[in-house]
């Protein structure tokens, strides 16, 4: 198929090398893997998960749950603290699957029981360290007292606790990502120790993909829900969660503009097409992404030198070696690695693969 406008690339064969991967890893540590899906968000994308034995999964919405629930999956863990003004259709989900739901404070629990009309499963948020969402592992009181609220309760079936590392995105290599992992291995083992014995079938979950792909010791963890792995980023390179070679996604774009006495070409594929996510390189210049060696199928590796510069709506620009920018011709496609792969695919909306063939995806809807 011609690519005529922004497209997102998938490389089919580097996806399923990535999903084999993790499913491996979860495997080989007995953890349960719940893959995050608010990655790809495409029913046929998950299909190559349940082909490897997947029948578990995480979304960070109800509609994106809804979705995926009409494609066939039956249990679904909504990863994010509930938002009770989606009670119709928590109701509706929790009727015909198993609903998993995440929670932080005394007010969503009384609400919940109050207005469900089928049980639900769920799990408490656990600050990892993020500081972003969750109820901190030391304040053993309040989580003391959620877990007796929900003990009392007839629909809400107390589960487990659920955390994310999101600070496992600061590291920028293996050592780091190994201490942050570490860290709240330490932080779990005390959570369990202080509630197993009242809740002695309790899951801890985990997700972030930096300690799923490199970490080695997961005995305090029953559940892994890592998301990003499944296409991996330049972000995820610069942790060191992965290899530029596991990327298995990449823009690409036209060439709209040259101008060559900047050593700069306009693309069309700008912020509503990457997202703006950005991130420093090597030298300590911000980059929107990486270009590519462009092939006839996919695309090849890094080209040293050559970056997206900056972005605005619609337009991103991209700077290279005078000898570069001069082979350039208008309507040439560029390949570009994403900075944040999840965030440019909740843009673009549909795949293409390497194949030619397209793959939809949620509409958000």
């Amino acid at each position: 198929m011609k690519i005529i406008k922004p497209t997102l690339l998938i490389d089919e064969a580097k996806c399923r090398r990535n999903i084999a991967r993790m499913v491996e890893r979860a495997k080989c540590n007995n953890c349960i893997f719940r893959p995050h899906f608010k990655t790809h968000q495409s029913l046929e994308i998950g299909e190559w998960f349940r082909e490897v034995g997947v029948d578990k999964i995480a979304v960070s919405s109800l509609g994106m749950a809804n979705y995926f629930a009409d494609g066939g999956w039956k249990d679904i863990t909504v990863a994010i603290p509930v938002n009770l003004l989606e009670i119709e259709m928590i109701n509706d989900l929790a009727s015909r699957i198993q609903l998993n739901l995440v929670l932080e404070s005394e007010a969503s629990i009384q609400f919940l029981e109050r207005q469900l009309h089928s049980p639900v499963d769920l799990f408490i948020k656990i600050d990892m360290g993020y500081q972003r969402t969750g109820i901190a592992v030391e304040n053993r009181g309040k989580l003391k007292r959620l877990t007796q609220l929900l003990e009392k309760s007839n629909l809400l079936r107390f589960r487990g606790f659920l955390g994310h590392a999101g600070n496992s995105y600061e590291a920028r290599s293996h050592s780091e990502i190994g201490h942050i992992h570490k860290t709240c291995m330490q932080k779990l083992a005390e959570l369990r120790k202080a509630f197993s014995p009242t809740f002695p079938n309790l899951i801890i979950s985990i997700g972030d993909t930096p300690t799923c792909s490199r970490a080695e010791d997961f005995t305090e963890v029953d559940e892994l829900r890592a998301g990003n792995f499944v296409f991996y980023d330049l972000m995820q390179v610069q942790i060191g969660a992965c290899n530029p070679e596991d990327i298995a996604v990449c823009m690409a774009c036209p060439v709209i503009a040259l101008h060559e006495d900047r050593q700069e070409a306009i693309l069309y594929g700008g912020g509503v097409h990457f997202s703006k996510d950005r991130l420093a390189d090597e030298s300590g210049q911000t980059i929107w992404g990486k270009i590519v060696s462009a092939e006839d199928k996919g695309w090849g590796s890094i080209e040293e030198g050559i970056y997206l510069k900056k972005l605005s709506q619609e337009h991103g620009t991209i700077y290279g070696p005078a000898d570069f920018i001069n082979r350039l011709q208008i309507g040439d496609i560029i390949k570009i690695l994403p900075v944040h792969s999840c965030m440019t695919a909740d843009c673009m909306k549909e795949y293409l693969t390497t194949e030619g063939r397209k793959i939809e995806m949620w509409d958000g809807k």
